[in-house]
Order: structure tokens, then sequence, then C-alpha cells
């Protein structure tokens, strides 16, 4: 005697939803393998190149104006920078880069952006930028500072450097990383050269930070 069962449609449609859910499992197991595999390769690929930070150096300054009138300051200095990229495997793009002065503390001038750039791999950029300010509120001390620093003979301004970049692997290109570039300038200035302008070819290392 042979035995008949016969499947209730409910039962069909619980085996085929079990079937389905197996395979949406796998293929979410497959993909989140496949991806986690890129990250991993990309995350070993930094780590091996570990690029290095740009380098920033102060080639010229020159201070065509720095005249106090009242409690504001009017200034205008021209600057010029050589930017290096000292990685062999990696590119760099500049998306953003303002430059600024700032004396005792306090900034002089106005932010100046500088056009993005691209820079291939160990290549220098030569980095011209005019920073004016006009009208600029100041502390009442600081005309007593710029006195005391023309009896000592000399001025030392810091040159700031602003932006975001991002690195360049191949084809693969990194998301954005804010940096921050310090440049320090000596020059001569004594009590004969109020009002001369002031300039300085002196080159100083700047810092990076990233």
């Amino acid at each position: 005697m042979s035995q008949i069962t016969i499947k209730s449609p409910k039962h069909c449609a619980s085996k085929q939803g079990l079937k389905l859910e197996r395979n949406y499992k796998k293929l979410y197991f497959v993909f989140s393998a496949f991806f986690t595999t890129i990250l991993l390769l990309i995350l070993l690929i930094w780590l091996i190149l570990h690029p290095a930070k740009p380098q920033f150096s102060l080639k010229e300054v020159d201070i065509f104006q720095l005249n106090l009138s009242g409690p504001n300051l009017n200034s205008s200095i021209q600057l010029t920078l050589l930017s290096k990229n000292p990685n062999q495997k990696v590119s760099i793009y500049y998306d953003e880069f303002q430059l600024y002065a700032t004396y005792k503390g306090q900034q002089i001038t106005g932010d100046t952006p500088v056009p993005p750039f691209y820079q291939g791999q160990e290549e220098s950029n030569l980095i011209t930028a005019s920073l004016v300010g006009n009208g600029i509120p100041v502390a009442p001390s600081l005309g007593y500072e710029v006195g005391r620093d023309q009896s000592a003979g000399r001025i030392v301004l810091i040159l700031k450097g602003i932006g975001k970049l991002r690195w360049k692997v191949g084809t693969w290109v990194s998301g954005h990383y804010r940096f921050n570039v310090n440049c320090v300038s000596v020059m001569a200035f004594g009590p004969s050269m109020v009002g001369a302008p002031l300039f300085s070819t002196q080159g100083a290392q700047c810092s990076t930070t990233i």
C-alpha cells in the first residue's frame, strides 16, 4: 500500500521562503567579504607607502607697508614659499590653501587664497602671495611692541598657512586632510628704516602639521 502525502500551499511557501533567506545571506556574506578585502588592501597600501608630510620653506619676505593709524593697522607683505612633495609614490592635491601674517600673536593681514594645484611625486612648486591688511583692528600695545623691536634692531613675523589636501596613490584618492604651515621670518628693523620697505632673502624651514 502506497502512502500519499499532500503538502499544503502554506508548507511549500515556507520552504521557498527559507531558500530565499539563505540565498540573501550568502549574497550578503559574499559582498561583505569582497568590500572588506578591498578596504584591507587599501589600508595595506596606505601603511606600506605612508605618505610623508609636504615640506615648506620660506624663500623671501618683503614688507612694503606696516603702518599704525590709531587702533588700526595697514599692511602689505609679499612672500615666496617653496612647497615640496617628498614622496616617491604619492602625489598631492592642494584643494584649499590660505596664507596670512601675524605679529606678536595678532593677525596683521587678511587671508590670501592660493589657487588649487596638483603636486606630483617629488615635485616642487614656488608659491608667491601678496598679503594685505586694510584697517585691521589691533591691540593698543602693538605700537609699543613695534618701537621695542626698532630699538632691538629686528622684527619677527610669523607667516601661516591653513588648508586642505588629498593624497593620490595610483588611481586612488584619499579624503581631505587639514594641514597647517608655520614659518618664522626675522628681518633687520632699525630706527633709520621707519617707512622704508624691508626685505629678507634669508631662507627658513617651515613646520607642517596634518
